[in-house]
């Protein structure tokens, strides 16, 4: 599975810039590629709701939080988006050259695998969060 330079570049950016709030990665053939930008106005549920529904994907979030000692944050999240509804091909893909990808993304703070929506809740990205 070969990363395209541009998911490792916009990653940076996201990382060290800041312009980019999430980015949602796809393997496409042989290679991982950038599906989808969001903006730095752009929130938790766009982030969401640019995921498919019946798909894998890989993404990327830039959450912005304040601890409990009202320190303003942020952590850079890798979220594995494996829905039940996607084919199981998909899904052996998507699993067996996770930790390869995600290895080329240098600076990623919390891991998450998701089947479900409701398993990448806001609550409890917080939570990994703190």
């Amino acid at each position: 599975m070969a990363v395209e330079d541009e998911c490792k570049l916009k990653f940076l950016e996201l990382k060290t810039k800041r312009n980019y709030r999430f980015i949602i990665f796809k393997i496409e053939g042989q290679n991982v590629v950038v599906e989808k930008l969001g903006g730095p106005e752009e929130s938790y549920e766009d982030f969401n709701a640019s995921l498919p529904a019946d798909e894998c994907r890989y993404a990327v979030f830039d959450f912005d939080f304040i601890t409990n000692e009202n320190c303003q944050k942020s952590k850079i999240f890798f979220i594995a988006w494996s829905p039940e509804t996607s084919k199981v091909r998909m899904k052996m893909v998507y699993a067996s050259s996770k930790d390869r990808f995600k290895r080329e993304l240098d600076g990623i703070q919390v891991e998450l695998q998701a089947t479900d929506p409701s398993e990448m809740s806001l609550d409890i990205i917080k939570g990994r969060a703190l």
